[in-house]
This record gives structure tokens, C-alpha cells and sequence, in this order.
């Protein structure tokens, strides 16, 4: 992935814009794909019996994966009296974790928040061709704001030493001359 998390990039096409919107797709699911393999790999090669509440909580977490609901974060907000099962120290701005377990932990996040970034994007990639299909002008610059990789706001723009599209209408109106005597 090359782009940038927040950007402004002009495209010259809602065509260009929708297959960037589209190699996005593209990259996100192989990236889904591929943190979906290591994770299966992890949790094979874990001993997850010896930690009965350990093996619920992946349990709910592969169900909320392949349900792909939007659910908020629940490491962060924990409820009271709720214990920890791996721990993570806070070293200044960043949280640190020796356990394999984190490992999981970090992927079932990862893979969940890249879910929710596929769905927004399948979202504005459909918004785009219905764009398409209302036939905006060809002389136009679609500056488009782009945050954690999703386009969320078009400014359109007439292209620069470009004349804008102006209505015309040319015929040749001819009456047949009658010639009297």
C-alpha cells in the first residue's frame, strides 16, 4: 500500500477514481487474507486448552470475525471486575506485550478494523458509479479528500485552460424558393 494515511489527490475521471477506490479493495482484501492465514497458523500452533476463558474469548472473537459486525474495541473499554487475560504494559505512548497471545489479540483487531475498511469502501465505490452514471463533464478535476485510505469528500473543479462545456446547437435551415410567374 502506497498511499498515505490523510491526502488530497486530484483525479482527471470518476473512471480513475473508482479504480483507485477498487485497487484499494483490492489490496485490502489481500491483506485480510493474508493476516487471516497467519492468524489460523497462530492459533493452530497454540495450546489453547489449558486456558478455558483464553479459548472463549478466541471463540468470540473468530465469531465476531467472520460475522463481520462493527464492534467496538473491547480490550479497551473493559468492564468492571473483568481480569485481563494477557498483559499489556504501557511503556509512554505505545502498549507492550510478551505473551503469543497478544500476537492473536493484535490480528483479531487488525483484521476486524480492515473488515470495517472494506465495507466503507465497497460503500463509496458504489456512490461513485452512481455518479458515473449522472455524466459529469469531461472538464472537470475531482479533488478528493482522502482519509486512512478512504475517500470521503469530491471538490469539483474545472480543469485548468480548459473552456467550460457550452450548449450548441448548429443546423443548416433551408426553405425552398417558390418561384412565381
Amino acid at each position: 500500500m502506497e498511499s498515505l494515511a490523510t491526502e488530497i489527490r486530484s483525479f482527471y475521471s470518476l473512471k480513475e477514481l473508482r479504480e483507485n477506490v477498487e485497487e484499494t479493495i483490492r489490496q485490502y482484501k489481500t491483506l485480510v487474507a493474508d493476516y487471516s492465514e497467519w492468524l489460523g497458523t497462530l492459533l493452530r500452533s497454540m495450546e489453547t486448552s489449558e486456558n478455558k476463558e483464553w479459548t472463549k474469548k478466541i471463540s468470540e472473537m473468530q465469531k465476531l470475525l467472520k460475522a463481520k459486525t462493527k464492534v467496538q474495541k473491547q480490550t479497551k473499554k473493559k468492564k468492571k471486575g473483568e481480569t485481563s487475560i494477557l498483559e499489556w504494559v504501557q511503556f509512554k505512548d505505545i502498549m507492550l506485550c510478551t505473551d503469543e497471545r497478544g500476537e492473536t489479540e493484535v490480528l483479531f483487531e487488525v483484521i476486524e478494523e480492515l473488515n470495517a475498511k472494506l465495507d466503507r469502501l465497497e460503500k463509496v465505490r458504489e456512490s461513485i458509479e452512481q455518479l458515473e452514471k449522472y455524466g459529469l463533464g469531461r472538464n472537470i478535476v475531482y479533488l478528493t479528500y482522502i482519509r486512512e485510505g478512504i475517500p470521503e469528500k469530491i471538490v469539483f473543479r474545472p480543469k485548468k485552460g480548459a473552456e467550460l462545456e457550452k450548449f450548441r446547437f448548429v443546423t443548416e435551415f433551408s426553405i425552398p424558393i417558390i418561384v412565381r410567374k
